[in-house]
């Protein structure tokens, strides 16, 4: 079983076929119509969801792990944060905001209230409000979070000088997207639970 488990790959895909068996029992009850528009939100939500707590996960682990934990770690150990840890988790970090909002655009869409939240009318104004915080995270993400990580992280040459600031810049970013994911996270559970 550890051989099993050791492998992130056999491990995620058996979650996968763990999430099948349950549809397959829930199917056996009846009343699951695969080909029906309500099933296909489902689904969608459900994906959304998953990209949400990767992408949410990594902004609070850089945020409430790593970034603390830096001074703590000596000098000589920190090069494999940074050319080795940071480049995987800011991959997945970026590619989880991007799935995340398409995921959500495309369950709005499909449940029919994609112009309503976007416009902040009722009811959808919790969820609208969520819509859009999640969309100038995802923005942070990828037009200042990521190019300045490249930045302090090396993976694109700049000046001894320009590093740190590139850092502080994606740090300070970074922060402003873990402020901004509590009222979005809010704004989500809301409008589940009757709106604001």
């Amino acid at each position: 079983m550890a051989a099993f488990l050791g492998n992130l790959r056999n491990t995620v895909i058996t979650g996968f076929v763990l999430a099948l068996i349950v549809l397959a029992i829930r199917f056996s009850f009846g009343n699951l119509d695969f080909g029906s528009e309500a099933f296909w939100a489902f689904i969608i939500r459900w994906a959304h969801i998953i990209c949400g707590v990767m992408w949410i996960g990594l902004l609070w682990y850089f945020n409430f792990v790593q970034i603390p934990s830096m001074p703590k770690i000596p000098d000589e150990q920190k090069p494999a944060v940074g050319k080795v840890i940071a480049p995987t988790a800011l991959f997945w970090f970026r590619w989880a905001a991007l799935s995340t909002v398409v995921t959500g655009l495309l369950l709005a869409w499909m449940s029919g209230y994609i112009g309503t939240a976007l416009a902040l009318q009722r009811p959808q104004t919790a969820i609208g409000i969520g819509l859009w915080l999640g969309l100038i995270m995802a923005f942070n993400v990828w037009f200042i979070i990521w190019p300045n990580q490249k930045k302090a992280l090396g993976i694109v040459t700049v000046s001894a000088e320009e590093k740190p600031k590139a850092a502080r810049t994606a740090m300070l970013t970074s922060r402003i997207n873990t402020m901004l994911s509590v009222p979005m996270l809010f704004c989500m559970v809301a409008q589940q639970n009757g709106g604001l």
